[in-house]
């Protein structure tokens, strides 16, 4: 497997679009996948409607970059933000992109930095538009909290996950049928980059994966001696 933190990572918030309080919560997420080199926020910080970042900022590390609304709009923000996800492209300094926002404006740009080879992590909320969200190679919906009184009313308007699983675990498996759920996981987000373990209310796919009729999991030793298991998951013959 790749060394993940040797992967760099350009973390980029539109703070127009996301809320202050997810933005540690979003660093933990974006560590699973590399190393944030970097880290910036954008948006008219002279505004008080962004006052609520300015603590987080400090506390994480995120550098605040100003871009002054010339317009109603926040086409500004965007396009600053644009620009310097293609500098940081173009310059070969990282390995990919973590995109905050939910705003359809940076579908392109998602699309773009894919074509280029690197990957692209998406985090918004549920609001965000299908399109922004198919561009990106996974994304993590910021507003999803996994409650059992949420299970039923978030479950209920998401697509049936027995194919999706079913599928992933065939695409990953061995001859004996048995799949790394790691594996699992990648090939899932590869079809489906909207899915979140939470809309279905499990906060993650190893807790998912366990209460399923049509699966069976094994824990294994990893073999390095390290602590910890690795989980393996197969579907049961019937």
């Amino acid at each position: 497997m790749p060394d993940l933190k040797s992967h760099r990572l350009a973390v980029l918030i539109d703070a127009d679009n996301a809320q202050p309080m997810v933005a540690k919560e979003i660093l933990s997420k974006a560590g699973r996948y590399g190393t944030a080199t970097v880290r910036r926020a954008y948006g008219d910080w002279t505004t008080p409607n962004l006052n609520g970042w300015k603590g987080h900022l400090h506390q994480l590390a995120i550098l605040p970059v100003q871009q002054f609304r010339f317009t109603s709009g926040k086409n500004s923000t965007d396009s600053a933000m644009i620009i310097d996800a293609m500098d940081l492209l173009h310059g070969g300094t990282v390995d990919g992109f973590c995109l905050v926002s939910s705003d359809s404006d940076f579908t392109r740009l998602a699309t773009r930095i894919r074509e280029a080879g690197l990957s692209v992590y998406g985090f918004g909320e549920k609001k965000t538009p299908t399109s922004f969200v198919a561009a990106c190679n996974s994304f993590v919906f910021t507003d999803l909290k996994a409650t059992s009184n949420q299970l039923s009313s978030v479950a209920s308007d998401q697509p049936p996950l027995k194919p999706i699983l079913i599928q992933a675990v065939a695409d990953a498996a061995g001859d004996d049928g048995w799949a790394l759920l790691g594996i699992v996981g990648s090939r899932v987000k590869q079809s489906h980059p909207e899915f979140d373990p939470r809309k279905y209310g499990k906060p993650k796919l190893s807790e998912l994966v366990k209460c399923q009729s049509f699966l069976e999991v094994r824990k294994d030793p990893k073999n390095d001696g390290s602590r910890g298991d690795l989980l393996y998951v197969r579907a049961k013959v019937i």
